[in-house]
C-alpha cells in the first residue's frame, strides 16, 4: 500500500466526521455533535499517535532529517490538541458561538496541516521508501491504537 494513500484516506475520514460535528453544532443538536465531536477527536488523535510513534520516526531514519518538516508536523499536531480540548470544552458547554468558531480555526489549521503533509511529507515517503518498507510502515500504523 502505498503511504500517501493510506494516511490521506484517513484525513478525508477525520474531516468527514468533524463536518458532520460541526453542522451537529450548528443545528444545537448537541446529543450528536458530543457524538461526532468524540469520534474526530478520537481518529485524530490515533491519526497523530500513528504519525508520531511510526511514520515520522521512519522518514527520519529514512531521510537523515530530524529538524525539518516531521518537527513542523508534530509543532501543529500540538496546536491542534489544544484546539481539541477547546472545542470539546465548547460542545460540554453547548456553547453554540464558540464551538462554530473554533471550528473554524480547527478546519483552517487542519486544511494547511493536511495539504502540507499529503503534498510534501507523504509523496516524499512514496519516492524513497521501498516498496517493502512502505508495506512494513503501514502495516506498523495499522497495530497503533489510542
Amino acid at each position: 500500500m502505498v503511504i500517501s494513500h493510506y494516511l490521506t484516506n484517513e484525513h478525508r475520514e477525520c474531516d468527514t466526521i468533524f463536518a458532520r460535528a460541526e453542522a451537529a453544532a450548528a443545528q444545537n443538536d448537541w446529543e450528536t455533535a458530543e457524538k461526532e465531536f468524540l469520534a474526530f477527536s478520537n481518529e485524530t488523535l490515533l491519526h497523530f499517535k500513528k504519525e508520531e510513534e511510526e511514520f515520522f520516526p521512519t522518514f527520519e531514519a529514512k531521510t537523515g532529517s530530524t529538524e525539518g518538516p516531521t518537527q513542523v508536523m508534530r509543532f501543529e499536531h500540538e496546536q491542534v490538541r489544544g484546539l481539541i480540548g477547546k472545542m470539546a470544552d465548547a460542545v460540554e458547554s453547548q456553547d453554540r458561538d464558540a464551538c462554530l468558531s473554533l471550528a473554524e480555526s480547527m478546519m483552517i489549521l487542519l486544511q494547511q496541516h493536511n495539504m502540507k503533509e499529503e503534498q510534501m511529507l507523504y509523496a516524499m515517503a512514496d519516492r524513497h521508501f521501498s516498496p517493502e518498507l512502505k508495506e512494513e510502515t503501514v502495516a506498523a500504523m495499522k497495530e497503533v491504537t489510542l
